[in-house]
Parts: C-alpha cells; sequence; structure tokens
C-alpha cells in the first residue's frame, strides 16, 4: 500500500457541523470523507486539515454544477466575528483529536513523521482568513494553536485578496490580487515559515505572492488545460509553481476534473489521471501531489472517501506512472516540501558548564 499525505479536506467543518462527539466520531468512523477507520483502509497517513467558516445562510448548493456553463457569484464578504466563532470550534476539535491521540500537528519539520499505524500527521491550514484583522490580529493566537498554513482568501472576497467564482469557461483571471493587508500577511506568514496556498485566489493574487518570493503553492487545484474553470491554474501558473519549488495538489472534486465542469461523478478517475499527467509536465515530478477536497466537494466514482485512495493508484500505475512518480505525488513531494518549508524546532539552550 503506497502512503498517503493530502494536501487538503475540510474533516474539521464537517465534524464542528454533527450532533455527535467529534473525537468518537473521527476515532470510529461514519458518515463522511475522512475519518480514521477510512485512512486505515485507504493508506492515509495525514494531511493539510483546513479551517473554515460558512457563509451564513448562503451554502453552496452543488446542483448549480450539474448543468454547465455556470458562473456562481462570490458571497458577501465575512465579518470578522462571524468568521472567528466556526473557526475557533474547528480549533478546539483538532485540539481534542490530539489529545486522544488520533492526529499529530505538525508545528515543526521535525513533527514530519508519518506513521501508517499511528496518529494521522496533520498540517492545520486556514481556507480563507477572515478571521484575522486586518492589522493581523488574531494570526499569533492561530500560530500558537499550530497554524502552518493559510489561504488569504477562499471564493469570496475579504480584507486581504479576492476570491475567484465558480465559474466555467475561464480561468482565474477575474478580478484584483493581494490589497496592501494582504501583502503584509503573506509576508508574515513568510516570516514565520508557514505555508501561503494560492487556491481560490486570483490569478493577479497568484503573481502578487510570487512577487512576495514566496514557493508558489495552490494546496487543491486542477489544470485549466483539461478543466477550464476558474478554480483551476493555467499551465504558466503551474510552471511558476516548479520553479519557485512550491506544490501543487490535485482536487478531486468532480466539476474542477471533468471537461466538462459537471459534478457528475461517472469517469472522474481517468480524468484525476490526465490533470496529473499535464501537472507533472508543466510543474515537474518533485511539485505535484494529492489535495482532495474530501468533505467539501462531490468525489468521483470509485474515490468516494479516503478508504479508497488505492484505487487512484492503482490508476495511476496501469496509466503508465512509474513506482517513483506515484510515491512521490502520494506522498513525498509534500513531505520533502514541508521539510523545507516548516519552521525547525527550537533547541533549547544548554546550561554552562559547572551550573546547575
Amino acid at each position: 500500500m503506497i502512503p498517503v499525505f493530502d494536501g487538503h479536506n475540510d474533516a474539521l467543518l464537517r465534524l464542528s457541523m454533527a450532533k455527535d462527539d467529534p473525537v468518537a466520531l473521527f476515532r470510529d468512523g461514519g458518515p463522511g470523507h475522512v475519518d480514521l477507520p477510512k485512512a486505515r483502509t485507504g493508506g492515509m497517513v495525514g494531511g493539510f486539515f483546513a479551517l473554515f467558516s460558512p457563509t451564513p445562510n448562503q451554502p453552496l448548493d452543488f446542483t448549480v454544477f450539474d448543468a454547465p456553463p455556470y458562473d456562481i457569484p462570490v458571497p458577501d464578504p465575512l465579518p470578522r466575528h462571524a468568521a472567528a466563532v466556526p473557526v475557533s470550534r474547528q480549533v478546539d476539535i483538532a485540539s481534542a483529536l490530539e489529545a486522544a491521540g488520533l492526529i499529530r500537528l505538525a508545528r515543526t519539520r521535525e513533527d514530519l513523521t508519518p506513521d501508517p499505524a499511528g496518529p494521522l500527521t496533520v498540517v492545520l491550514h486556514l481556507e480563507g482568513a477572515e478571521c484575522i484583522d486586518a492589522d493581523l490580529e488574531g494570526l499569533g493566537k492561530l500560530y500558537d494553536a499550530g497554524l502552518r498554513s493559510l489561504g488569504p482568501v477562499w471564493s469570496r472576497p475579504n480584507v486581504f485578496a479576492r476570491g475567484v467564482p465558480f465559474r466555467t469557461g475561464s480561468d482565474g483571471d477575474t478580478g484584483p490580487g493581494l490589497t496592501d493587508a494582504g501583502r503584509a500577511l503573506v509576508r508574515e506568514a513568510h516570516a514565520r515559515g508557514m505555508v501561503v496556498d494560492c487556491s481560490h485566489i486570483t490569478m493577479q493574487g497568484f503573481w502578487d505572492v510570487a512577487k512576495e518570493g514566496l514557493p508558489l503553492v495552490a494546496t487543491h487545484s486542477n489544470a485549466c488545460a483539461i478543466s477550464l474553470t476558474a478554480r483551476n491554474l493555467t499551465d504558466a501558473q503551474l510552471k511558476a509553481v516548479g520553479e519557485t519549488g512550491g506544490m501543487v495538489g490535485l482536487n478531486f472534486g468532480t466539476m474542477f476534473l471533468r471537461p466538462d465542469g459537471k459534478r457528475a461523478p461517472e469517469g472522474g478517475i481517468d480524468f484525476a489521471v490526465r490533470h496529473l499527467a499535464h501537472m507533472v509536465e508543466m510543474a515537474g515530478e518533485g511539485h505535484v501531489g494529492l489535495g482532495s477536497d474530501f468533505d467539501g466537494a462531490p468525489m468521483p466514482e470509485g474515490l468516494g472517501s479516503a478508504a479508497e485512495l488505492q484505487t487512484l493508484v492503482e490508476a495511476m500505475r496501469e496509466a503508465g506512472f512509474g513506482d517513483t512518480l506515484i510515491q512521490g505525488i502520494c506522498q513525498d513531494n509534500w513531505m520533502g516540501f514541508l521539510r523545507r518549508r516548516l519552521p525547525a524546532a527550537e533547541v533549547p539552550a544548554t546550561m554552562e558548564e559547572g551550573r546547575t
């Protein structure tokens, strides 16, 4: 079994919305795409677990993806206090999962020791930074709680940037990029050794992040060359990911895989392999991984949860991907990147000789 480290899931959001005990749900399994039993079955050893604030009273209706073309307007901006409550709840759940021995938060590069039989190795990620003020108040507290990755924006505008709409027939060139506050956020995250995620940001925002000298990362985005949608990346963007030493993770969401933009599950794994082949060609073999969007998007037939991850492994093998490439896509590329990116553990100063 090939171990899998996944670039994005929304399991914490799902657990935060459940009525039952989230620790028991994650430990014992149940509805949803990611929990410990499913991870064990599918070889998932960890991943980026997102903190996300839904827009109140504006749920994303996935049925709109049944009849392309579509152009779904971005939701209204979300006030900080409205974003902070669900994020705080999800941070508490992550802490409880760690206390129960089910996950281990990767705070430093030394924590990146995925073990198929041990706790899942989790990089805590913020998907949309609405819970942080323009003066960056709140970032330090989240960092202290274990946050090591953030996307300045989801597909919704905020004080830091604009997000792309869910739109077919278009790339991500849909609006302005980082604001002054956004540039300050990116610089501070960079200084702390955090990952800055460009999934959901406009094309201009993507290039603004590049201007700050960061490795370009899109944790859960695909190739416009296969599926032309604003959520995917152009060839120029994919090449820049590789040139800057970054990463792109394949999103399993059917509407981002299929050339027609539909959410229909049929043929999704074949389309996934086509995206992977193109992403490897553009970004390079060492810069492509997986970013499932489990618990956050409709999944392809045969890849309905973390338990079925090895189905994608077999599809890559049948398509002629070599073992080294498969191992890289499934785990090694993310591990290598994170070991370069995350901060090193602080080494306690040794006591002077002769002192106690």
